[in-house]
């Protein structure tokens, strides 16, 4: 299985978070990618640096105008008086009785859902990186690769078409799925993240050709708090194409799993030429942002069920974060994925 990974990446590295209202320490940090490295050296599968995709390839998920906003908000805030060294919103724009601003300090609030993933100095070159490597893994999967992974950060299923949020800049597993729609009729998304997908779910639900199914800890007191419902389906065309599970942060490995192949058979039935996964690692028992109870043979057994399922596979990587048990969470799974 090739796996796609640029070092640029790894200079975003966010500084700033709110926790119950007081700044913290971010979570997304480039230690991240390193410790999820040494498991993919541990599996002895092949690293490559992903070509530059296409402007359009991002442009088939986000607007224009947010792709400008996060290529040039970082210069444009520096030039603010006693500006700081990150972009962070102080606006929250009700935008359905707003326009579109032109003030960076107006267009942060506009573009970001929280303040969770501020934007610093090499923000865009990660995200956009993040983004190459997602393309590169849908085109080996079409190309005929049973499965491709893409090691991204910082991640992206939190992200809509206009606006960042719980760490994610641009959604790179969607970025992922249109690539694949080039080729497939219909490609499914299944989101094992122990957070709702709910930038993913946003830019799909009114769409019948992409099916979106998230397995996630309920929302009702968990980000993204708003969204993650079971009595969320769809709109319009998209009715019925959109499926989640959400489940309490108490879930161990047996109530997930049988989860997942509830996900599995509905995705079955939509019949989808590919699909893609969000794998998020931070379901495990010992993450430090506490969303779940699974253990590492439960992300050792969820990985062989996905691969049994038989489809071109894209793997895009989302949470996970700072534990001892990261790398061991990515190579547990990968054992089960690839039947070793």
């Amino acid at each position: 299985m090739k796996v796609f990974y640029a070092p640029e990446t790894e200079a975003h590295s966010p500084g700033f978070r709110l926790t119950h209202g007081r700044p913290a320490s971010n979570a997304e940090l480039p230690e991240r990618a390193q410790r999820l490295l040494n498991g993919i050296k541990q599996l002895g599968l092949p690293v490559s640096s992903p070509p530059e995709a296409p402007r359009s390839a991002l442009e088939k998920v986000h607007t224009k105008e947010f792709l400008a906003f996060l290529e040039t908000a970082w210069e444009e805030w520096q030039k603010l008086p006693n500006a700081s060294i990150e972009v962070i919103p102080n606006l929250c724009p009700q935008k359905t009785e707003a326009r579109y601003p032109q003030s960076i300090i107006a267009r942060a609030g506009w573009h970001f859902g929280d303040v969770s993933a501020p934007i610093g100095e090499h923000s865009w070159q990660a995200t956009r990186r993040a983004a190459d490597c997602a393309v590169a893994a849908a085109n080996a999967v079409l190309e005929g690769d049973k499965a491709a992974y893409a090691l991204t950060r910082p991640p992206g299923h939190h992200s809509n078409a206009d606006a960042a949020a719980g760490h994610c800049l641009m959604n790179i597993a969607a970025i992922a799925v249109e690539q694949l729609r080039n080729t497939h009729a219909r490609v499914a998304t299944l989101d094992i993240d122990v957070h709702h997908g709910n930038g993913t779910q946003s830019i799909f639900y009114e769409r019948p050709d992409v099916l979106t199914v998230s397995v996630h800890a309920e929302t009702d007191n968990y980000y993204p708090f708003y969204t993650g419902y079971a009595d969320e389906l769809g709109r319009g065309a998209g009715s019925g194409f959109n499926q989640n599970f959400p489940l309490p942060r108490s879930t161990t490995d047996a109530r997930w799993l049988e989860t997942i192949a509830q996900g599995l058979e509905r995705i079955k039935e939509f019949e989808p030429g590919a699909l893609m996964v969000s794998l998020g690692l931070d379901a495990h028992e010992n993450d430090p942002l506490e969303g779940m109870q699974i253990s590492w043979e439960g992300f050792r057994k969820a990985g062989a069920m996905i691969a049994a399922a038989g489809y071109p596979t894209v793997l895009i990587q989302e949470g996970g974060y700072l534990s001892e048990d990261l790398t061991t969470s990515l190579v547990a799974f990968f054992e089960g994925y690839l039947g070793r």
